[in-house]
C-alpha cells in the first residue's frame, strides 16, 4: 500500500508493507518497514535464540 501522504524512502532498497483489518466494530491497521540487512539480523537472532533454547532443552534433560 501506497499513498501520497507517505513519508519518503529513508533507505534505497528499504521496503514497506501495509493492512487494513476490519472486524465489526473493531478497526486494525499496521504498517511495517524493513531492509534487506534487517531480514538477515532478524533472521541469525532468531536462529541464535533456537539454538539457545535447544542448549537449554539438552541439559535439562540430562
Amino acid at each position: 500500500m501506497t499513498d501520497a501522504a507517505d513519508p519518503p524512502l529513508t533507505h534505497p532498497e528499504e521496503m514497506r508493507a501495509g493492512f487494513d483489518l476490519t472486524f465489526g466494530d473493531l478497526h486494525v491497521k499496521g504498517t511495517a518497514r524493513v531492509t534487506p540487512a534487517g531480514l538477515i539480523c532478524a533472521g541469525i537472532a532468531g536462529v541464535a535464540v533456537m539454538l539457545a533454547a535447544a542448549a537449554l532443552v539438552r541439559a535439562a534433560r540430562r
